[in-house]
Order: C-alpha cells, then structure tokens, then sequence
C-alpha cells in the first residue's frame, strides 16, 4: 500500500539559503513548525535522524533520507511508519524570491484525514511567511500544548472565545488586545481566521495560533505559539499554556484511552 500524496507550494520572499535553513535545521523548523532535532547526514555515523516534538509528550521520530543542500531534503518514517515521506524542494524564483515546494506521500489514511493535512500545511506555510517577512533572523522560542475533549465544536470555541475574551465575529485584521489569564497579553491583530477551526494572531514578537475541534472531528484543542528574539524560558512558558488549555478542556472530559 502506498498511500496518498499531498504537493504544496509557496514563494517567498527571501534567500535559497534563508529557506534552506528554515526547513533543514532543527533552528529552523521552530520557527514555522515545531521543535526538531534533525541531524545531517554528514554530521551521523548512524542513520541521519530527524525527531519533531509537536508538544505535550508527543514526539515524533524520523530520517533524513535524501540530502542535497541547498536544492532537496527528505524525511521519513520510522521502521514503525516506513512509508510516509516529507519532501521540501527549494528553488530560485526568477525575478527574485524564493519557491518551496512540499510533497507528503504514503500517508495510510481517509480523504478527511489529507484534508486535515493540508490545512495544517497551509497555517505552518502562512507561519514561515510571516517568519521571513517580519522576523529573521530571530530565533524562536515554542510553546506547544494539546488536550483532548469530548466537546461538541461550537462548545470548544464558546469556551476559547470567553477565555481570550474575542468574539466569533473576528475577521483577518481585526486588532486584538487579550488578557488570557495566567500567561502574557496578547497585543496584535488577526492574521489567520478559519471560523470554528483556529484563530491566528500576529504581535510585534511573535505568532500565537489556537486551534480546535468537537468530538465530532478530531476532538482535540490545541495551541502552537511562537516568540522570536526574546528572553524566555521555554519549558515554563509551555507549561503556562498547558496549564491555561487544561483549565478550558480538563483531562475529566477527554475521551477514556487519552486520560493520564
């Protein structure tokens, strides 16, 4: 079995080399993504690896299985996911610019599931825009938290709306002043907006994105959020978003098998 393919592609403007390293760098990724610790090929005896840590205690593990900087990075599975590849291609534009092409393949899933890939590519796509647009080359700082509800989707969003103190009615420019309790103001305005599904905000040192859906979808919330250039503890400034989501979703409401 194969699996199923997905082809992204963004321009940006920026280097072959800022982009290169923004997708092949553990630095990098955390910017738009999420933290990795990636090792080149040159750099391993072993086999190249590539770990992500989407938060919360899930971490996935990969390969480096193709390398030719500043042109083709591959990554792959696990010996438990041998299919699946994620491959980001990086070509000049002419007239200046950057093209980053991205093709996930062999993802063993239904056709809702690749959809909910692609959304997530074109957030973390929308993410490394604005990265290279307003903050390079500032290193970033993530917190990424997750909980599991069994929620309905518009209960999710009543409950994020009251805690941010937003109202559903946002659209993309709308300014934000937000006093979520327990972590920092949020001082922006909306940068992304998909009603029901995830709220984007863009402040002068930062990235903050809030997603979620009901039992009905994925019944999950979570929020990945990005500061660069600053002097922050990360480990405790992602256990303060956690602690903030659990208050919203408590481990009481999540489905049985994800209960710790």
């Amino acid at each position: 079995m194969t699996g199923k393919r997905l082809d992204k592609e963004i321009e940006l403007d920026a280097s072959v080399d800022e982009v290169w390293k923004a997708i092949s760098t553990g630095e990098g990724m955390a910017t738009w993504f999420v933290p990795h610790r990636i090792t080149p090929p040159a750099d391993s005896s072993d086999a190249p690896a590539a770990e992500a840590d989407f938060g919360s205690g899930n971490v996935a593990q990969g390969r480096v299985l193709a390398w030719d900087p500043p042109n083709m990075v591959r990554y792959g599975g696990d010996a438990g996911n041998p299919t699946e590849a994620l491959e980001f291609f990086v070509e000049s534009k002419e007239g200046g610019g950057t093209v980053l092409r991205l093709v996930q393949s062999g993802v063993l899933g239904e056709d809702w599931e690749m959809e909910y890939h692609s959304k997530g590519w074109d957030l973390f796509f929308h993410n490394l825009d604005s990265y290279l647009r307003y903050f390079a080359p500032a290193p970033a700082v993530n917190a990424l938290a997750m909980a599991f509800t069994t929620v309905d989707g518009p209960t999710v969003w009543d409950r994020y709306h009251h805690a941010l103190g937003t109202s559903p009615d946002l659209t993309v420019g709308s300014p934000v002043d937000l006093t979520p309790e327990g972590v920092e103001p949020i001082r922006g305005h909306v940068d992304v907006h998909r009603p029901g599904q995830l709220l984007g905000i863009r402040t002068e040192d930062g990235l903050y994105r809030f997603g979620g859906e009901g039992a009905d979808a994925w019944g999950m919330a979570n929020s990945f959020h990005y500061r660069y250039g600053v002097d922050l503890d990360g480990p405790e400034w992602t256990q303060r978003w956690q602690d903030w989501l659990a208050t919203l979703f408590p481990a009481s409401e999540a489905p049985p098998m994800q209960e710790t």
